[in-house]
């Protein structure tokens, strides 16, 4: 209901604003809205499209490692804590794995990886939904809000960006792109930890436990632990390192689960494809849920709704009498929420801009690397199961998304600053 009205409200305020930019002469103004209509339709089927053969090899995959037992291995290591988080679904149940799976391998900044394995975990916790039709579950709403707060470890495009416009700018070797690898953890794990939270109040889950708190905090220390040590890394090498990681834990997984289904004598082979023959079902669903997102984002921004809004923020900041350092990299924020490509292309035009190596620059690299597109995963992994009535997932998710930048702003004032 709630994405209901955020989408009407997308089109009406956009409409009403080319109405009075056409009544101020500016004639083309309903032509470029038609354009993005139009452009958001085709970006929504070709992305889905895309996502069909990535979808395909990992729910294969993911067969034969359910076949194999190393999903509901994953499960029942990843137990105390899933539990607790996710208390009506069984231990050793396939979804515990799967989002497990998912969960690891966005830490890794791996998204294609991530978002199948997400959507898998939807259908699995679909299996278990006892709410009306259409209704999303409390651990529907719990795993989405963690998928929308994007916790990452390594965000390696941003750090592959960076270096590519530093180069363009002609920064020498001494520039190390992976410095925000520090500020981008912390930053991620305030607004999974808000995200969290958030959920736990309105679902009412007992949180304040040792036995979750501790492995919360041991993980959380590893990670910043990591983290430190690889900023301390050149550029390169940390890159380097970043994507040999990624590349072999995929590979460790697949490779993993070939071989126990061998072990176990499953026929690998026929497993895969029978879970592969659901990839493209699955990515067909998807296809109107993404266009209804995507061409009310296109209208939205076409509009020159989002500017009026940053004109807005900056007018208060500045009569506040508070520092307006960040605005540049504000619309990056912004515009996450709405549209992945659409934060991309801000960050690099606020790195060509100010420079890959400003304030602004990194903070707008913080807050890409650090935060997920909030209103595609909503669309995505709630449409990937029907599910029309989200209740308060997209609450919990703005509020986490409104954390996370607050944080960056913060976080960026108190190391780059």
């Amino acid at each position: 209901m709630v994405l209901n009205w955020v989408w009407i409200a997308f089109f009406v305020t956009a409409c009403t604003t080319a109405v009075v930019r056409w009544w101020l002469g500016e004639a083309e103004i309903f032509t470029a809205l038609l354009k993005a209509l139009f452009d958001g339709a085709r970006s929504g089927f070709e992305i889905s499209l895309g996502l069909a053969g990535v979808m395909a090899l990992w729910l294969g995959l993911m067969r034969v490692g359910e076949r194999a037992g190393m999903v509901a291995l994953l499960a029942r290591l990843a137990g105390p804590l899933l539990r607790r988080l996710f208390p009506g679904v069984p231990q050793a149940h396939p979804a515990q794995g799967a989002m497990t799976m998912n969960i690891s391998a966005n830490l890794l900044g791996l998204d294609n990886a991530a978002t199948p394995l997400g959507l898998n975990a939807m259908r699995e916790l679909q299996t278990l939904n006892r709410e009306p039709e259409g209704t999303a579950s409390d651990a529907q709403i719990m795993f989405v809000v963690m998928n929308t707060a994007g916790l990452t470890l390594i965000p390696t495009s941003v750090i592959a960006i960076r270096q590519s416009v530093a180069l363009q700018q002609g920064l020498g070797a001494g520039f190390n792109a992976a410095d925000i690898f520090l500020p981008t953890l912390l930053v991620t794990f305030a607004s999974l930890l808000a995200g969290v939270l958030t959920v736990a109040v309105a679902q009412r889950l007992p949180l304040w436990r040792a036995r979750l708190l501790f492995p919360l905090l041991a993980v959380g220390g590893l990670l910043a632990g990591a983290v430190a040590l690889l900023a301390r890394l050149p550029a390169d090498q940390a890159a380097r390192i970043a994507g040999t990681t990624g590349a072999a834990a995929i590979l460790g997984v697949v490779l993993l689960f070939i071989v126990a289904g061998a072990w176990r004598r499953v026929n690998v082979y026929e497993a895969f494809v029978d879970g592969a023959k659901e990839g493209f079902g699955v990515a067909i669903q998807i296809v109107p849920y993404l266009i209804a997102i995507l061409v009310a984002v296109g209208v939205f921004r076409a509009a020159g709704c989002m500017d009026a809004l940053l004109g807005a923020i900056g007018a208060a900041v500045a009569w506040m009498g508070l520092d307006t350092a960040f605005l540049p990299a504000l619309p990056v924020g912004l515009m996450k929420v709405l549209s992945g490509a659409g934060a991309r292309g801000l960050m690099i035009d606020v790195l060509q801009t100010h420079g890959v190596d400003s304030f602004a620059g990194r903070l707008a690299a913080i807050i890409q690397g650090s935060t997920e597109t909030t209103f595609y995963v909503l669309a995505v992994y709630f449409g990937s199961v029907g599910v029309r009535n989200t209740r308060h997932a997209l609450a919990c998710a703005l509020w986490a998304d409104a954390v996370g930048l607050v944080a960056a702003i913060g976080v960026g004032y108190a190391m780059l600053r």
